[in-house]
């Protein structure tokens, strides 16, 4: 949690944004996993962690723009959480914690809306993602079953993506706390790269090391030799040489903040000569990417810069054919590299896409493309100081789409099937980083985990 004075600060912000209408921000409920007393990890929702900062259920807030003031609807509980739960805070301390001075009981919830409905109000509320979410909403606000969805506060939406994507030193702070048990998770993903031990050895280690360090994992972890499954979350094979073990994972921190790094790791700690030429090319393309950010360019345009890096290295390799560029804008190259550049990061770790992906990376200055590959490109928008974004380009050999595109003739004057053929054993490389626009350009976060080759065989030694 940040002072209260951050909260206020937030909330005051998105009153002068909204100008008019109550903000209902619900917390998330507890999760069952298999009963109601059996749940999984909790997960606070990001905005209301965003904007009341408490990562507990049972808890509504409420931004009266009308009245300029914020309200904390929950309850305090009884003996029976007691002897369960132990004692928790009251509401009034709570609240007190995150600038908030009224508090009232959950049961009032209902009538403070039916009020504010009555009186014709506007009430601005998010999309739902959770079924239990959406149908609480619905029941409170008078809508029909799947309304509320489609009844969402456009307008709010627009402003919480603006106070969001713009992260401050705190923020940074907290990611680059989550970066730093990363770091430590990949020290171990290093060391244990050999052949004979399971993908599940090496997934289970990195996220004990977050659980320790008081983190969480901030996803499901990608570790996996098949690296050419993107997002590969099964752990059951056993590491052989030859192969690449790709891992794709973060920490998330006790205040909810993200990383979300990935490495691709030698079985065996040494870079084969294939393996090197397809990582040399997605690393110098990361590289390309990662320099070309700054304030004011599009991440659309980086990530054709990072897509024209990849093809041009696999025309080096005999992969690819023909002029580049062309190749690029006819979209040859996403047989490769089938996925966008990257996305924002920070309470989420695909940042704010609850919310909409178009409302956070395309917000009407570019359109999303329909082109296979590009169409996948999460964000698109103009740079901006304060925007934390990750970098994770790729090379795969996804054997069932290069059948398809073969039989079809897809970009045949672009792609050498024959040669492709030789590689579909591969797997895939990627590598990534998360990137914060600065005022003048871009700055790396965290503490340099390895990524040269050089580097990484050092690591895996």
């Amino acid at each position: 949690m940040f002072e209260a004075k951050v909260y206020q600060e937030r909330r005051k912000l998105l009153k002068k944004q909204l100008k008019s209408g109550i903000v209902l921000l619900p917390a998330n409920d507890e999760c069952p996993m298999n009963y109601a007393a059996n749940t999984y990890r909790y997960r606070q929702d990001s905005t209301f962690l965003y904007f009341f900062g408490l990562n507990i259920p049972g808890l509504v807030g409420i931004v009266d723009i009308d009245a300029g003031k914020d309200i904390l609807f929950g309850d305090d509980i009884g003996i029976d959480d007691i002897i369960w739960m132990g004692h928790l805070p009251k509401m009034k301390d709570r609240a007190r914690s995150v600038g908030v001075a009224q508090i009232a009981p959950l049961k009032d919830l209902e009538v403070y809306l039916k009020k504010a409905l009555s009186g014709k109000r506007t009430i601005h509320f998010l999309p739902p993602y959770r079924p239990g979410i959406a149908a609480r909403l619905e029941s409170l606000l008078g809508l029909k079953p799947g309304q509320s969805r489609e009844r969402a506060s456009v307008d709010l939406i627009r402003a919480v993506v603006e106070q969001r994507s713009v992260k401050s030193p705190a923020e940074v702070a907290e990611i680059e706390k989550a970066l730093a048990v990363t770091a430590r998770m990949y020290d171990a993903a290093f060391r244990m790269t050999k052949p004979g031990r399971m993908e599940s050895e090496i997934a289970g280690t990195m996220e004990g090391i977050a659980l320790a360090a008081d983190c969480a994992p901030a996803f499901p972890l990608i570790v996996t030799i098949n690296g050419h499954i993107l997002h590969n979350h099964y752990h059951g094979n056993k590491l052989k040489t030859g192969r690449l073990l790709v891992a794709d994972s973060g920490a998330e921190t006790a205040g909810g903040y993200s990383s979300d790094i990935t490495r691709s790791i030698p079985v065996g700690g040494r870079f084969n000569p294939r393996q090197k030429d397809v990582y040399s090319i997605v690393l110098a393309s990361q590289m390309a990417a990662i320099k070309a950010m700054k304030p004011g360019v599009s991440f659309k345009d980086v990530h054709l810069l990072a897509a024209r890096t990849i093809a041009s290295g696999l025309k080096d390799l005999g992969l690819m054919k023909g002029d580049v560029d062309e190749a690029v804008a006819q979209g040859a190259h996403a047989l490769f590299f089938p996925h966008g550049l990257g996305h924002m990061l920070g309470l989420d770790v695909h940042d704010m896409e609850n919310l909409g992906e178009n409302h956070v990376g395309y917000n009407g200055t570019v359109e999303r493309s329909r082109q296979f590959g590009l169409a996948y490109l999460r964000l698109a928008r103009e740079l901006r100081p304060g925007h934390v974004v990750t970098v994770e380009p790729g090379i795969y050999f996804i054997p069932d789409l290069v059948a398809l595109w073969k039989k079809g003739k897809k970009a045949a004057s672009f792609i050498d099937y024959a040669r492709v053929d030789k590689f579909l054993d591969f797997g895939g490389a990627r590598v990534e980083d998360d990137v914060l626009v600065t005022e003048t350009g871009r700055r790396v976060l965290g503490k340099p985990i390895p990524k040269t080759i050089k580097d990484i065989e050092k690591a895996s030694a």
